[in-house]
């Protein structure tokens, strides 16, 4: 009989408890794979709602990562753009104000975005058809992504109560994101109004001229001279200028998501872990004469422990892949649901579903480790006499 038949019979031979054991593992997984699918397509819908807006750079307060408790003085535009060391370099420069917002007909609340009338943001908003853009002019006036207009039933000319204010909803538009799509635009002025914070923005995205975000010395005296900006009285704004990449990693709402995540998943593994080991010590002990046989006509600690870690890595595997099966269809079906929709990627990236394997398959090589020593460890004429 081969090696690995023989392993097989071995892991066939108790059918139910295999199956406990797989599945035991295969929730563990499913809850690492979902939930750091989740935590992974948050970040990149984050991502590419600044990259689909071609920004280079973002100015924030130094420190901040919170988008809600950011205040900073729309003011520092005119600075940005006046200063030598970073005006010169700057090919298109946008406030930003972004709040969360209650809508009279959800409980839940949505990202509202604040644009200047004559922003490129705006201009370059793909409104569907029947709709149009916002302009200086329509102070009362909203776009609503396409995600969140089917799920409120809202069409173009309709109203849409926002924070006890009525507004009209002048176009639906079609975002680079699920994320984007599942919030509203409206103009800067009306939201610093509606959230009372006059003369406020969230960030300041920043569009470079051609060829320097190549330059790295060139980034590097931009976001100097960005830290160093000083307002009237001489007094330090402390600002930051960030990459995308940095903004979005650096943000609370990405850190606490991956720290939940791993969190969770960890307990998931323990018990996944301790299932396996419980399962591999009863399968040793139950099998203590068989092993005795097998070193006595001449088989290795080695291939002993060969064998039974060789069990575990066909538990886990299986495991894991029953646990990766059930993850993707759980982040569709979650997807899905109108309260995730914007927030949730439907699609888990390879990278996710390789960390899942080869945490299963980690699982595995802990819980079966001790049992294989000990299996290895058995004198064979004790094993012989074992009953």
């Amino acid at each position: 009989m081969r090696f690995f038949s023989f392993v097989a019979k071995n892991v066939l031979r108790r059918p139910v408890r295999s199956l406990l054991t797989g599945l035991g593992i295969a929730v563990a997984i499913t809850a690492v794979v979902a939930l750091l699918g989740v935590s992974d397509g948050f970040e990149k819908t984050q991502l590419s709602l600044l990259t689909a807006r071609d920004v280079d750079l973002i100015v924030v307060g130094a420190g901040l990562s919170t988008m809600d408790t950011a205040r900073l003085d729309e003011s520092i535009l005119d600075q940005l753009q006046d200063d030598p060391k970073i005006g010169a370099k700057i090919a298109r420069i946008t406030p930003l104000l972004m709040d969360k917002v209650k809508l009279q007909s959800s409980p839940i609340p949505i990202v509202l975005r604040g644009y200047p009338g004559d922003s490129a943001a705006l201009a370059n908003m793909q409104v569907q058809p029947g709709g149009k853009t916002l302009n200086s002019s329509e102070k009362d006036g909203v776009l609503l992504g396409s995600i969140l207009a089917r799920n409120l039933g809202k069409k173009v000319g309709e109203t849409v109560e926002i924070e006890l204010k009525k507004f009209t909803v002048a176009g639906i538009y079609n975002g680079s994101s699920p994320f984007e799509d599942s919030g509203a635009i409206a103009l800067l002025p009306t939201l610093q109004k509606l959230m009372a914070r006059p003369g406020q923005v969230s960030e300041f995205d920043i569009v470079l001229k051609k060829g320097l975000v190549a330059n790295a010395s060139a980034m590097t005296a931009i976001r100097e001279a960005v830290k160093n900006l000083k307002g009237p009285k001489g007094d330090l704004y402390h600002l930051d200028a960030v990459t995308t990449e940095e903004y979005v990693s650096n943000s609370n709402e990405i850190k606490l998501s991956k720290a939940m995540a791993w969190m969770t998943s960890a307990i998931a593994l323990v018990i996944g872990a301790v299932g396996m080991l419980n399962t591999m010590i009863m399968s040793v002990l139950e099998r203590t004469q068989e092993i005795g046989i097998l070193r006595a006509i001449g088989w290795r600690k080695s291939r002993i422990m060969r064998m039974i870690l060789g069990e575990t890595f066909v538990l886990s595997l299986a495991g894991a892949l029953l646990g990766i099966v059930a993850a993707v269809v759980l982040t569709k079906l979650l997807a899905a649901l109108p309260a995730a929709q914007g927030l949730v990627q439907p699609n888990i990236s390879p990278t996710v579903i390789g960390t899942g394997l080869v945490m299963a398959l980690v699982v595995g090589l802990v819980g079966g480790a001790y049992p294989a020593i000990r299996g290895a460890s058995l004198p064979p004429t004790e094993a012989l006499r074992y009953e």
